[in-house]
């Protein structure tokens, strides 16, 4: 496979043919989706979230582009990886100990969306009325724990001199994603659009920043040049070629969610 894309390289100028694939996706998205910064933040939400307004919350009177229970796993995961950059190269997962309080965050998110969706259909008994706050916060502790295992498998996955020491290994550590987390739940509940437009523009950009994370990993597993790199600017090609397939999914999906609604409202709108 890397003898192929090596072939492939020498025979076809990669950079520019990627940058123009590049372009061409990101134009194409760009003209068929909802007018404004808002409008296209709404457009990457909508491949990946319910975004029912009900279980939103509200900048005026339009919901934001992911719903309460994505918004919160965005931000934590968004504000998670920002703050784990701080840790350079390290490789190694958590902590066991961190990993099981990860994991008890992840059973109460799918306990609290299952109990949600029994909510929705309304057909079945269900534990509890599940509440946007609710939504919001089990969604920002998974965001936290999201970043916690992606961060250090893509410093594994390019780096040569990556480190192999856990990304999260003191209490001090896991004390600042869990105080993230915490911080993100009061923003969102104040409602106030100051804090709200940027916040919801940066946790639909987070659906890109993990998409484009995951495809650049799997670009370079392809090629079969993991571990190869000793700088980001080394990396520039192959995150431009997982930022193009994320938004190439997300073009994708879009229009597939179109096809079947007709609408760029959220369901049950």
């Amino acid at each position: 496979m890397k003898a192929f894309f090596e072939t492939l390289r020498k025979r076809i100028p990669i950079p520019p043919l990627l940058i123009i694939t590049f372009l061409a996706v990101l134009a194409v998205w760009w003209v068929y989706t909802p007018p404004g910064l808002l409008g296209k933040m709404d457009a990457i939400g909508y491949a990946v979230c319910h975004r029912i307004f009900a279980r939103s919350y509200l900048i005026g009177d339009r919901a934001l582009p992911l719903c309460a229970r994505c918004t919160g796993m965005h931000l934590g995961a968004f504000f998670g990886l920002l703050y784990l950059t701080r840790r350079g190269k390290r490789g190694g997962l958590p902590l066991k100990k961190f990993l099981a309080i990860f994991l008890l965050f992840l059973m109460a998110f799918g306990l609290d969306g299952v109990n949600s969706y029994l909510n929705l259909i309304n057909r079945f008994p269900y534990l509890y009325t599940t509440q946007n706050w609710m939504r919001l916060t089990s969604g920002a502790f998974v965001g936290i724990g999201i970043s916690a295992v992606l961060y250090p498998i893509f410093n594994q996955s390019m780096w040569q001199d990556w480190i192999e020491e856990p990304v999260v290994k003191t209490w001090k550590q896991m004390g600042t994603l869990l105080l993230i987390a915490a911080l993100v739940i009061p923003a969102i509940l104040s409602e106030n659009p100051i804090l709200l437009y940027p916040l919801a523009i940066l946790s639909a950009l987070n659906v890109l920043v993990v998409l484009t994370m995951i495809y650049t990993i799997i670009w370079v597993m392809l090629t079969r040049n993991d571990n190869q790199f000793d700088h980001l600017k080394e990396l520039r090609w192959f995150l431009l070629a997982g930022l193009t397939t994320a938004i190439l999914q997300i073009a994708v999906m879009d229009y597939a969610r179109f096809l079947l609604t007709g609408t760029w409202n959220g369901f049950l709108s």
